[in-house]
């Protein structure tokens, strides 16, 4: 009969998805807000490349479990179907949201199955819809992280009712269908924690509606087994077997969930519960007070809020305080409701026990009553106590209906009951649309709620707009002035706004409010991890200041010394000590972090940038391929560990170099430097054609990029194309009038391409007004002196070009070459030049040998961003291993000269690393 009983028919499980999909369409259109930041978009368990073992290791929000920042909610299946999500859509909101409505529309079939255990059809299908567009449960179908609610529920529900086929014939046991309720059981526990629960109306269902025993019954027959006067029936064995095989199967998997959680429990200040850190009977009263306030949302949730910490519910301090009156009454309500229905005996009295153990049992790891959790009230934890509540509803209205006086009433009632909770649901929904339309919606309910104000100001901090944010900010501290997460909120936006001592001011004021250290007694259990970071923002801010580095310092290791597990401390420290040049004490502290988290491949990058320091490559590309085996996308490791592959000069690993800056333009299409190097690497492996492509595309996206614009015109100097590069060093010198080596180019291309005297005297007479001792500029022009047949004038420059460059032997030799000129009485005869080519020619050789930008420049960033981890950036440099045609030589004059071009690149790259020039 319970089976036949049981089935939901085609039409009925029909009308549930019309009524769920008309109240939730609109839920499609929302996207990752509140907690579903750190669920979804914070949390790399979601990623494929992330080992799937990770799941069972960590906790919901993607932390291990070992820490002690984690917050022990184990939920590894809910966290593999946001995988599945993420695997089909990655980070599009409307399949996790779709995926939530399908998942709430099964749990309202499954429930509708439940029902018809206790009720008719009819009032099974009213207690189905009720629970189907009860705005209560917004937050666990709308919120995608409420997921944890709605798998849960669907196999806490499919295990009460497997274990209800666990009765056979005759009242023998089946065990079948008791494995399966165990195994449902563990999987719903895996979903959310308090899947466990089910177990305890299992053992209800078992005692008073299996075997219909009341509880003056069972007193009766304990009272006659110990007075002696009978023995236990047989029935009554085997409902104990199997309650005994159910309980041992529950403490088997609490001790596993003990075991998971390495016998700690969660840190949560007195922010997220005031009432579990007050004294009695302040405790006692509020936790009290806070079951009829859940009851009362179920009964009229016309008040929702998706936040209830802090000061939402202000402690209940006296027993004179009015609202025990409420307390009062919620027990006398439910204690009534209880006698009547383990009193009695009747389907009534069993309908209304079992809505009784779905209202009651569930909400118990929430209560408070065993441990304390992170929250006041929490709307997603009654989905399933909300059950109960519905069949509750249902059953009364049942009882209404079938009088024949307030049949029409009771009917007009429902209606409206189901038509208002609709309206309030789709209208709910428009809340979680976006974290600013969430913490307003909540604002309208509760003002004394610090925590809202802070979260309305992140919402608008997120989108620039700070002046506003601070606003909020600011009535944060001040409807909750020890709140230290505020002071440090409102200490970040000064910063943003560029108004750093007023930044200052509440950053110190936030550092006040931190629990003094007592000797013997644990840091950190009296302080939110977050909290600590105050010291590394303040530390961020003042180390702006180059005098005030050392006291940066001390901030950070007063942090390390509350915390010494604390990574984020070394991670900024060691940025710090390389900024105060002590790479050996950086590296140090970047391995103190490693020792906490060999996993976090920026701190495998920063550690390589560290060796960069110390001149050591090998190391440092070793560091930036663990950086990439953790993280095959980390652009900075991508880019900096390419441009030390570039640097080394080893055309082995060339090639890697180009597939890991590829890799890079496809991370970052819009960064002009990864185009840039890859030219660089072409025109190292002479593809010409090449080099000029993407030297053309990083210029494209930035115009005014210094190095590609020179070496897109040096490129086409060396490859016969003088007269195309003109055209770019016009550009490059109109960004940068002082450019001396796109002077020296032009002044080149000028005197021996166009000759253009005039142009190239104009070139170079303005590298010398930049810098009177350049060799270079001042030979060149007397080169022009030459090719102007002025002897005297080119003699006497010649002359101050050897007083500053005195062992350049072709400005001794061009010396020699004009003064014979003048000995000989002007004669213009060119023969007494070199065979090979002009003066000129030469002049622009030997300008070529020095002209070519090899620097590398490597800088580091500082952190700019509050409470995250940073990493450190290479930036990319000019360079080319190109060099200008030359007329043939001899076997021993190439020697020469290649000899001669390689010491001039040494000193050019030295000067250049010194002076942070190109």
């Amino acid at each position: 009969l319970l089976e036949k009983m049981a089935d939901v028919s085609l039409k009925e499980a029909a009308l549930i998805v019309g009524v769920v999909a008309a109240c939730y369409w609109n839920s499609l259109f929302c996207g990752f807000v509140f907690d579903d930041v750190s669920a979804i978009l914070d949390n790399k368990d979601l990623h494929p490349s992330t080992p799937l073992k990770n799941l069972f290791q960590n906790d919901f929000w993607g932390t291990p479990m070992s820490e002690e920042r984690s917050h022990k909610s184990y939920r590894p299946l809910t966290v593999l179907t946001f995988r599945l999500n993420y695997l089909f859509s990655e980070l599009n909101a409307v399949s996790y949201h779709f995926l939530n409505l399908v998942f709430h529309v099964v749990v309202c079939i499954v429930f509708l199955k439940v029902c018809k255990l206790f009720l008719d059809n009819r009032s099974s299908v009213v207690a189905s819809l009720l629970f189907a567009v009860h705005p209560i449960h917004t937050e666990a179908v709308t919120g995608v992280v409420g997921r944890a609610e709605l798998l849960s529920s669907i196999f806490f529900l499919a295990a009460f009712l497997s274990y209800t086929k666990s009765k056979g014939p005759d009242n023998t046991i089946v065990w079948t269908p008791i494995a399966v309720t165990v195994f449902l059981v563990a999987v719903a526990t895996l979903c959310k924690e308090q899947g466990i629960t089910v177990v305890g109306i299992c053992c209800v269902y078992e005692v008073f509606i299996a075997q219909g025993y009341t509880l003056p019954a069972l007193l009766d027959t304990a009272l006659q087994i110990l007075r002696g006067k009978g023995s236990i029936p047989f029935s009554m064995l085997q409902t104990l077997l199997k309650l005994i095989v159910l309980m041992f199967s529950t403490l088997l998997l609490v001790v596993v969930r003990v075991q998971v959680i390495q016998s700690q429990l969660p840190v949560f200040t007195r922010f997220d519960n005031p009432a579990a850190v007050s004294p009695s009977p302040a405790r006692q009263l509020t936790f009290n007070y806070l079951l009829p306030v859940n009851a009362w949302l179920l009964l009229n949730p016309s008040e929702l809020c998706c936040d209830w910490t802090m000061g939402t519910i202000p402690l209940v301090e006296s027993l004179l305080d009015v609202r025990n009156v409420a307390t009062l009454t919620f027990f006398c309500f439910l204690g009534s409701l209880m006698v009547f229905s383990l009193r009695y005996p009747g389907d009534s009295s069993k309908t209304v026990l079992m809505a009784l153990c779905l209202i009651v049992l569930p909400f118990i790891p929430a209560s408070n009553l065993f441990f304390p959790v992170g929250f006041v009230v929490a709307e997603r934890v009654l989905y399933v106590p909300s059950m109960g509540f519905c069949i509750l509803v249902a059953h009364g209205w049942k009882k209404l209906s079938n009088k024949s006086v307030l049949r029409k009433i009771s009917w007009v009632c429902l209606a409206a009951v189901l038509f208002t909770h609709a309206l309030k649901t789709l209208h709910r929904n428009w809340d979680w649309e976006s974290e600013y339309t969430l913490f307003m919606s909540a604002l309208k309910v509760n003002k004394n709620n610090a925590k809202l104000w802070n979260n309305v100001g992140h919402a608008l901090e997120n989108e620039k707009n700070f002046e506003r944010a601070l606003q909020f900010f600011i009535q944060a501290t001040q409807v909750q002035p020890d709140d230290i997460g505020a002071h440090m909120n409102v200490g970040r936006t000064y910063k943003n706004l560029n108004k750093t001592k007023e930044a200052e001011e509440s950053y110190l004021i936030a550092k006040s409010l931190m629990p003094q250290i007592i000797p013997g007694k644990k840091y950190a259990a009296r302080v939110a991890p977050n909290h600590l970071n105050v010291y590394i923002n303040l530390a961020n801010l003042i180390r702006a200041n180059e005098s005030r580095l050392e006291e940066a310092d001390q901030l950070y290791r007063q942090a390390i010394s509350m915390r010494p597990d604390f990574k984020q401390a070394y991670i900024s420290r060691g940025e710090l000590l390389l900024k105060m040049n002590k790479p050996l004490k950086a590296k140090e502290a970047y391995l103190r972090a490693l020792e906490l988290d060999r996993t976090n491949a920026d701190l495998w990058y920063n550690l390589a940038i560290v060796y960069i320091e110390l001149k050591d490559p090998t190391e440092a590309l070793k560091n930036f391929n663990r950086a990439l085996e953790l993280n095959p996308t980390h652009k900075l490791a991508l880019f900096n560990s390419a441009l030390l592959m570039q640097e080394s000069g080893d055309a082995r690993l060339r090639p890697e170099a180009k597939q890991r800056l590829l890799h890079y333009v496809k991370e970052e299409p819009q960064d002009s430097n990864g185009y840039f190097n890859l030219g660089m690497l072409a025109m190292d492996d002479k593809k010409d054609m090449e080099a000029e492509a993407w030297m053309k595309k990083a210029i494209r996206l930035q115009p005014n990029f210094r190095s590609a614009l020179f070496n897109l015109a040096l490129l086409y100097s060396q490859t016969g194309k003088e007269l195309m590069a003109l055209p770019v060093l016009e550009d490059l010198l109109r960004y940068y009038p002082d450019h001396t080596k796109g002077l020296i180019l032009k002044g080149d291309i000028l005197m021996n391409q166009k000759k253009d005297i005039v142009g190239a005297k104009m070139c170079f007479e303005k590298i010398l007004e930049l810098d009177p001792n350049n060799v270079q500029g001042k030979h060149n022009l007397c080169v022009v002196y030459f090719e102007e047949k002025d002897l005297i004038k080119a003699e006497k420059c010649l002359v101050e070009t050897l007083a500053l460059a005195p062992h350049e032997e072709y400005i001794q030799r061009h010396l020699s070459i004009v003064r014979s000129k003048i000995a000989s009485l002007g004669a213009v005869d060119q023969s007494s030049l070199p065979s090979d080519g002009t003066a000129a020619s030469e002049a622009k050789k030997n300008s070529f040998q020095n002209l070519k930008e090899a620097k590398s420049e490597k800088t580091t960033t500082q952190s700019t961003v509050d409470n995250k981890e940073h990493s450190k950036n290479k930036k990319p440099t000019e360079k080319s291993n190109v060099d200008k045609e030359t007329p043939k030589k001899s076997t021993k004059e190439i020697k020469d000269i290649e000899k001669k071009r390689v010491a001039a690149l040494k000193r050019l790259e030295e000067i250049e690393r010194i002076l942070n020039g190109e």
